[in-house]
């Protein structure tokens, strides 16, 4: 007779879907571009107006916010932001308020220190430089404190829908599990996503990968028996993946 203990294990791993996870296959080129096209219509007909879910009211508020979410999770900036925005926040605001005045605004956000300190300079060089307009380029955008590749591609993708791919770790982790890429870096990730993403799926795509990871396809506990991609996904066991 089996223990309770491995009967209990058994059972465990019939409904808990992390147990079947493995290791995608390699996929070819070709089988990477008609996948991500099968898996992002999908997943675009399921939310066919996607968006950002920080918290602005101007392109300024937005590339504040996403300056503030490093390491932070868009629901405790929101919470601390989100007032702000409301009464009126733009560079002006913060250059009087001062880099200490708007560091007592932001206690509540991880690294608060260091992300006042490069808002209030942004802030200076957006006024000074681009005539208080939030910049287009990459160039520009990666030019200002505090902003990195991800952040000037949330930017372009948001603001001025370029079809653009910004790399978090939810777009990191689910394109992994769905085959689409192998790398060991967000910034390479991000270079093999853009050889087999359609444009006209981006910048949509990036929303849509997010929106994925935060809420089906989690690091800890993905919900495969309510996924969508089930049928396509490659990191599920072939008798999982069928549709029931």
């Amino acid at each position: 007779m089996k223990s309770l203990s491995k009967k209990k294990t058994e059972t465990q791993k019939k409904t808990n879907p992390r147990s079947v996870l493995r290791k995608p296959r390699v996929l070819s080129l070709a089988a990477r571009r008609s996948l991500a096209e099968k898996l992002l219509t999908r997943l675009g007909k399921a939310n066919p107006s996607p968006h950002c879910e920080l918290f602005f009211q101007s392109p300024y508020q937005l590339l504040v916010s996403v300056v503030l979410s490093a390491q932070t999770t868009d629901k405790s900036v929101n919470k601390c932001m989100q007032p702000l925005y409301e009464a009126g926040f733009e560079p002006e605001t913060v250059i009087s308020m001062g880099a200490d005045g708007l560091l007592q605004k932001i206690r509540t956000i991880g690294l608060a220190p260091t992300k006042a300190k490069n808002v209030f300079k942004l802030s200076e060089i957006i006024i000074d430089k681009f005539g208080g307009k939030i910049p287009r380029t990459r160039e520009d955008l990666e030019s200002l404190p505090g902003v990195g590749r991800k952040t000037a591609n949330v930017i372009l993708g948001e603001i001025y829908r370029e079809p653009v791919l910004a790399v978090d770790t939810h777009v990191f982790r689910v394109s992994a599990r769905l085959g689409l890429q192998r790398e060991k870096s967000p910034e390479k990730a991000e270079l093999e996503l853009l050889k087999v993403i359609p444009s006209s799926l981006l910048p949509d795509g990036h929303h849509w990968f997010i929106l994925h990871g935060r809420y089906t396809c989690k690091a800890q506990a993905p919900e495969c028996n309510r996924c969508i991609l089930r049928d396509l996904c490659p990191s599920l066991e072939p008798h999982e993946n069928q549709n029931s």
